[in-house]
């Protein structure tokens, strides 16, 4: 190493981000991120675990190929071609000027915010819900409200519409299905809290494809409500979590004001395609869905058979426990390679739905961890096991 290099290193050292001179308040921020662990059972972050068919990822490469060879000029800056899909896809006679697409959904909340939000404004949401709501809301300069939710993990309509008519906020998040917990909002809540809410209304649906049969989409209040937006993704049901491809559904007018902060050229044209040809096989990218919800609701009655609290889910993962110290069983699956997410209420932990083969990984380890943790002293106390009936 060269004498430059050691004096490079030694300022570094000496040099850390709390030095800089960001903003107020970022301080003492850290940032967003689940664990990124190797292991053979990943599930803690809610992906799709069915990748992408030999014939889906040979027409993903033959589209890109095309595109590739446009890559010196700017894509289409409004995606018209993407959205059109979009609005096809999610029916509800909606049409082009009616959706808008970003790099995933997050980068749609941002917008959102941007436009809605801000400093002097506020952001309410029904905790615990998706924890980017607070975070992306307070790194906008906008001040975020949590209303807790009530013991079924519901939200309940008195006490959001109380908090709504006291806070006033700008901007109403709720979840359906939320995430972490799985529940889902009828429409009834939806339709009480757009009455009441002085400004905009967020349906988060990232998780919509995988509700059960009969459950409805915020989307059909649409067409009655100019001040409701709802939010989707393409990470989840559409097994493209790597591609980065969020988009809504709101009244014209909400898509011309996103226009006014998103960047130029915000959506690449290979992201466009990818998600262009990933909804020309949407027949077979649903069909796994539904593999899917049969492996939740199958999760879901083993877990009460075998005592442990679970909320009733529409998503594709789980939230269950009631465990003394869940660190400790986190750990414990961990051990058995087996990654979940330690998050949630206190006591509670959330698992994807994944293949047959991880889900039996996942039980089988479980029951260990919490069949150790009932006999070994110190680690959770005794207790970790669920309450109620005993695990095997």
């Amino acid at each position: 190493m060269s004498r430059r290099e050691e004096a490079r290193d030694e300022a570094a050292e000496g040099f850390r981000l709390q030095d800089l001179p960001i903003r107020d308040d970022l301080r003492g921020r850290t940032p967003y991120g689940a664990p990124q662990l190797d292991v053979p059972y990943a599930l803690n972050t809610n992906e799709n675990p069915y990748a992408p068919s030999e014939e889906l990822a040979a027409a993903l490469s033959r589209g890109v190929a095309a595109v590739a060879r446009g890559l010196n000029r700017y894509p289409d800056r409004d995606a018209t071609r993407l959205r059109a899909a979009l609005a096809a896809y999610l029916d509800h006679d909606l049409d082009v000027g009616e959706v808008w697409a970003a790099n995933g959904s997050n980068e749609i909340l941002q917008q959102i915010l941007q436009v809605f939000g801000g400093a002097g404004r506020t952001a309410m949401g029904f905790e615990p819900s998706y924890s980017m709501h607070p975070i992306i809301t307070e790194v906008t300069g906008t001040a975020w409200i949590g209303v807790p939710r009530g013991a079924d993990f519901g939200i309940g309509l008195d006490a959001a519409k109380e908090a709504i008519t006291r806070h006033r906020p700008d901007i109403v998040f709720l979840t359906s299905p939320n995430n972490p917990t799985g529940t889902a909002l009828p429409l009834s809540v939806i339709r009480e809290v757009l009455a009441v809410a002085p400004g905009m209304v967020v349906v988060d649906e990232a998780y919509a494809e995988f509700r059960r049969e009969g459950t409805p989409s915020a989307l059909s209040l649409l067409a009655d409500h100019p001040r409701l937006i709802v939010t989707r993704t393409m990470s989840k049901a559409f097994a493209m979590a790597g591609a980065r491809l969020g988009y809504l559904a709101a009244n014209r007018a909400v898509v011309d004001a996103l226009q006014l902060v998103r960047l130029p050229y915000h959506l690449s044209a290979v992201s466009q395609i990818v998600a262009l040809t990933a909804l020309e096989f949407a027949g077979e990218l649903l069909g796994a869905v539904k593999q899917l919800r049969a492996e939740r609701d199958t999760l879901v009655a083993w877990l009460r058979e075998h005592g442990f609290s679970v909320a009733d889910s529409d998503a594709n993962f789980v939230m269950f426990g009631e465990f003394a110290d869940r660190a400790a069983v986190w750990r414990g699956l961990l051990d058995h390679g087996v990654l979940i997410r330690e998050v949630g209420p206190a006591g509670w932990l959330r698992v994807t739905v994944g293949t047959p083969e991880e889900m039996s990984a996942f039980r089988h380890a479980l029951l260990q961890v919490t069949a150790e943790s009932r006999a070994t002293p110190g680690t959770t106390g005794g207790s970790g096991a669920p309450r109620g009936p005993a695990a095997e």
